[in-house]
């Protein structure tokens, strides 16, 4: 049966945290199958139970949820090429082994892991690259017999043939080439009996008719040998594109050290999905436009011209811009029901506050939001007063003019039952005594908030009251 619709796979290991390079690679996939009309899996490689962290995949699903990242195929969803769990599809694995058993295209190999790793520093030494010498393709029955009859551990290898050259196409550097004799026979099993990487993947990307890998160009040293495979079990050879790794603004690759690695990181610090999904859409690109839905980034991202380049550096100030311009395109009311959660953890009052002044409060700040989380410092003068001597406020003005302004709001406070007449008042006064609107008002919002920058003291005024006000700024004057 020929696909003339693309299949393409995400296909995780749950052994850690969903992080940027996993999400760009997800993200990448679904464009590619929603652009070509074509059909999305998720695969779960979970054949290494040691290291399963998230053993039903549970995180990577949610995690794609969230994101809006859905897909066509895959676990909770299912479909006709199912299992979509690898640790479920063994003997799907242990079928295709033996029909390579049947053409002796396999042997066993006894070699230990010690051995193994004495061969390659001996090659490694003489300057030659590190390959498995064949030394148990040539044994005979006799000697083979003897080892299983002392159940002495062994793997499958594929027997490859290297006086050839192996060739496949990646969409962003053409017809690859890649002579065998550099690489080694492929292990297709372990010790135990499982199935390895390599093996299990190639295997699955057949029979779920998968016509395009897009991962990382980490991975670019394994296609080689994943070509052999298809080959040798008759499978179709996807188109790839590998896509480049993801550093930081060093050009180190990213690891935990790196904020924002996982996507846990970037939900923690109030990032929001279609900022992520903007970002890593459009990083190592050129756009005209460069804020995009998800499903505007499935139109105009240019599979059809992709490039070959090293690395991508990934850019935080770059997605916290792309996160503030997200927020400032929400409505207030929605802005507000997404800020409410983090409010309500920071100071359990929030949740009793009328609505109306909760959705005042954000109107407000909106404007300031970089991440969700700003909105927490951003009103916390709303919901805790602020503990301001008399002598921090020497920081905000002049010091020749600090007495003056004591003096000042001592005299003006008085006038606050009508903010209007107090702000003229207090500008007047300020202005007669040398003190400049900017030193003026970032002491009266530091005496209220406790920051010489943010919203409007009319807007503060507003927000608390003016008997609030009032005992805010006398408790800095008495």
């Amino acid at each position: 049966m020929t696909h003339t619709k693309p299949r393409v796979r995400f296909a995780p290991s749950p052994t850690g945290m969903m992080h940027l390079g996993n999400i760009r690679t997800a993200l990448l996939n679904y464009l590619f199958a929603h652009q070509k009309g074509g059909t999305f899996v998720l695969r779960i490689e979970d054949t290494d139970p040691e290291r399963n962290f998230d053993p039903n995949a549970t995180h990577i699903i949610n995690d794609l949820i969230w994101l809006g990242l859905t897909y066509d195929e895959g676990p909770r969803v299912d479909g006709p090429y199912g299992p979509y769990f690898q640790s479920k599809r063994s003997d799907l694995y242990a079928k295709k082994l033996q029909e390579l058993q049947d053409k002796n295209a396999v042997y066993r190999c006894f070699c230990t892991p010690e051995e193994l790793e004495r061969k390659r520093k001996r090659q490694l030494a003489l300057k030659r690259p590190p390959r498995y010498d064949q030394t148990c393709l040539h044994l005979t029955d006799t000697q083979i017999a003897q080892k299983l009859d002392t159940e002495a551990p062994f793997i499958w290898r594929l027997n490859t043939t290297d006086n050839r050259t192996i060739t496949f196409n990646d969409m962003a550097r053409g017809t690859m080439e890649f002579h065998l004799k550099d690489f080694s026979d492929i292990p297709l099993t372990r010790t135990d009996g499982s199935f390895t990487f390599t093996f299990a993947n190639c295997v699955d990307d057949g029979l779920m008719k998968i016509t395009h890998v897009l991962r990382g160009e980490d991975h670019i040293s394994n296609t080689t040998s994943q070509v052999v495979l298809y080959e040798a079990l008759g499978l179709q050879v996807p188109t790839f594109w590998h896509i480049p790794i993801m550093c930081n603004i060093e050009g180190k690759k990213l690891s935990k050290r790196d904020f924002g690695f996982s996507l846990k990181d970037l939900q923690d610090a109030g990032f929001i999905s279609e900022a992520i999904l903007n970002y890593l859409g459009i990083i190592g690109g050129s756009f005209e436009q460069e804020i995009m839905s998800l499903e505007k980034l499935v139109q105009l991202f240019p599979f059809d011209a992709i490039h070959s380049t090293g690395h991508i550096k990934y850019d935080v100030e770059k997605l916290k811009w792309i996160n503030h311009k997200w927020l400032s395109s929400y409505d207030t009311a929605q802005l507000t029901d997404m800020c409410l959660p983090r409010l309500i953890e920071a100071y359990p009052i929030a949740e009793a506050v009328n609505p109306e002044t909760m959705r005042h409060l954000i109107g407000i700040i909106k404007p300031e939001l970089v991440t969700l989380n700003d909105c927490v410092e951003l009103i916390r003068f709303y919901f805790e007063t602020p503990s301001v001597k008399q002598e921090q406020l020497k920081k905000t003005i002049r010091p020749e003019k600090h007495e003056a302004l004591i003096a000042i709001l001592k005299e003006t406070v008085v006038s606050l039952d009508n903010p209007d007449t107090y702000m003229e008042l207090t500008k007047q006064k300020a202005k007669s005594s040398g003190i400049n609107s900017k030193e003026l008002w970032s002491s009266v919002r530091f005496i209220l908030t406790g920051n010489v920058e943010g919203m409007g003291i009319h807007d503060i005024i507003d927000l608390l009251g003016i008997e609030e006000v009032k005992k805010r700024i006398h408790s800095v004057l008495d």
